[in-house]
């Protein structure tokens, strides 16, 4: 027997006639995933009638199975990971041999299995069979009787047999050529994988809500880049690495990638000269994304990514939307758009931004805030008040001519 980890599909298994495509980049971006892992050389990934299977050189993987499902686990489009054992031999009496002995090191916390206890009355199991291969002359509920059968003739009154709830949900999964056993399923996020579906310009900032919608994104299978906005010395440095830790933690889902950094200030100055104090959020709202364009196109980023959630503050009404939009001539994608707040707390914690953006540092939206923006603005008004805003082209082309330049990395 031969340790393994079997790596699922999520969305790509639907896929029609590229679906080969699909499962190349994804069994590209698995291998990616364990870059830089110490006996990582020693892997070899390749796809096997529908799956992904992770094996070493020899019986044993090279590399800690928690380690590895951790690190593929992340990776977009993959929906479960399990560690298993394969064998070659196909005969009942193989696989039964091979099930006990699997079941012996659940019980006795060997090979990686030690995630059942043990030591509290018997240890509950059932055997879930799966043939792949359905040319074999035995049937799948003949193949889990058999082998249970050899499971409670081994182990006598340590194991009982459980058909709703058992500690080990044994399954042996008979395919062409090959036998899988394993009874553990550890949740990947599923989506796309990274590169399938074109590439975005993310508008980041250091709150909760720009972060998530990047990461939808990537999981939809869009490359990303960032471009944040600052106003320095209004805004501290601190604030700025905060951004950068955000960064480098969804880094560690699609892989390093460019953010570009504006300073905002010169913008907001003259909008607070020239502007009814009303329209100063949209208006540097719109500031924003002229800027981000100009910055996307030569990126190769096909649209614009926001934090948005529609209703949430009086720049995400939808008469504010709509007048913010109008700046730009890519489209603009929120992912976030229907989603409560709560709702994207949940996502936050979940993909691990959270903690670091609720940090107290402040970002360029808290400068100039009016007392009472403008909820229901029209386009006509706002794009009159910017006329006033003298050398708006210029000043735009000088702000991006001014950004910063990172890569950020895991």
């Amino acid at each position: 027997m031969t340790r393994i980890l079997i790596v699922r599909y999520g969305e790509v298994a639907l896929k029609g006639m590229n679906k080969p495509y699909f499962e190349r980049v994804l069994e590209g971006r698995v291998k990616k995933s364990l870059g830089g892992l110490a006996g990582a050389d020693g892997l070899k990934v390749e796809r096997r009638g529908g799956l992904i299977v992770i094996s070493g050189a020899g019986e044993v993987l090279p590399v800690a199975e928690s380690e590895l499902i951790r690190r593929v686990s992340r990776v977009f489009g993959v929906a479960s990971v399990s560690p298993a054992v394969r064998l070659e031999s196909r005969g009942l009496s193989d696989i039964s041999a091979a099930a006990v002995a699997y079941m012996r090191d659940v019980l006795e916390g060997d090979g990686g299995n030690s995630h059942v206890k043990t030591g509290g009355g018997p240890v509950s199991f059932k055997i879930y069979a799966k043939r792949s291969d359905k040319s074999y002359p035995v049937t799948s509920p003949e193949l889990a009787a058999k082998v249970g059968e050899a499971v409670l003739d081994a182990f006598g009154p340590a194991v009982k047999v459980d058909v709703k709830k058992p500690d080990v949900p044994l399954t042996v999964h008979l395919r062409v050529g090959e036998v899988f056993i394993y009874d553990e399923k550890h949740e990947g996020f599923g989506g796309l994988p990274l590169g399938t579906n074109g590439k975005g310009m993310v508008l980041l900032s250091g709150g909760i809500d720009s972060p998530v919608a990047a990461w939808l994104m990537a999981k939809r299978g869009m490359r990303v880049e960032a471009v944040h906005y600052h106003s320095y010395p209004y805004t501290s440095g601190r604030a700025r690495e905060k951004v950068e830790e955000l960064a480098a933690i969804l880094a560690g889902y699609c892989g390093a990638f460019r953010m570009h950094v504006v300073n905002l200030l010169p913008a907001q100055e003259l909008i607070a000269q020239h502007c009814p104090e009303e329209f100063m959020t949209v208006l540097v709202r719109r500031f924003m994304m002229r800027v981000a364009e100009l910055i996307a196109r030569p990126a190769e980023c096909t649209m614009l990514v926001t934090g948005e959630s529609l209703g949430q503050v009086a720049s995400q009404t939808a008469e504010s939307i709509f007048v913010t939009d109008a700046a730009a001539a890519l489209p603009v994608m929120r992912p976030l758009i229907a989603l409560d707040k709560t709702d994207i707390m949940d996502l936050a914690r979940e993909i691990g931004t959270y903690e670091k953006s609720i940090e107290p540092y402040e970002d360029c939206c808290t400068v100039f805030l009016p007392k009472h923006p403008a909820t229901r603005p029209k386009l006509k008004d706002v794009v009159a008040a910017e006329a006033r805003i003298p050398d708006r082209d210029e000043l735009i082309k000088s702000l991006v001519e001014s950004k910063e330049m990172l890569t950020i990395q895991p």
